[in-house]
């Protein structure tokens, strides 16, 4: 059984929150890199990026990051090369934090280039960390069991999130 926990309305605003917020952090900044967790959490990343681009005369730059979240101590790859993000502000994307597992992973990845800022950004934060790991910005929070799973979608023109 699917709960709709964000409706496509809700995510587009939320979505248009963090950006303004992404900003503020940013605003002393010339460009930011949107750094997204493949697959949802790029496609997310790519929405962030078009809000933040009508509001602010920011250069984003868009990153893919693959990481195996079955075994994530393998190699993360990601569509830019590290000189392109060296220097400059990053933020690291994800559509659902879990564990924090992908993300710890990801955020590792990232420290080993010396960047002006580094913040994390997720669409719903489920608050079940097994890392000392957190969103500095979120769409949502929400304490759920175990054994529950939330699942964003991102096909076409359907957006929403659900919880089962």
């Amino acid at each position: 059984m699917q709960n709709i926990i964000l409706t496509k309305a809700e995510i587009q605003h939320k979505t248009k929150r963090m950006a303004f917020q992404i900003y503020e952090t940013f605003s002393d900044e010339t460009e930011v890199v949107l750094a997204g967790i493949a697959n949802s959490g790029y496609t997310f990343a790519k929405k962030i990026a078009a809000e933040l681009e009508q509001i602010s005369d920011l250069k984003v730059i868009l990153c893919e990051v693959q990481i195996n979240k079955n075994n994530p101590q393998d190699e993360i790859i990601t569509s830019l090369k590290k000189e392109e993000y060296e220097n400059k502000g990053l933020v690291l994307i994800d559509d659902v934090l879990n564990s924090g597992t992908t993300l710890i992973y990801g955020v590792k990845h990232f420290l080993d280039v010396p960047l002006k800022k580094f913040k994390t950004a997720v669409l719903v934060d489920r608050n079940h960390k097994k890392y000392p790991v957190k969103a500095d910005f979120k769409g949502i929070s929400l304490s759920t069991s175990l054994l529950e799973h939330i699942q964003v979608v991102f096909e076409n023109e359907d957006e929403y999130a659900y919880l089962s």
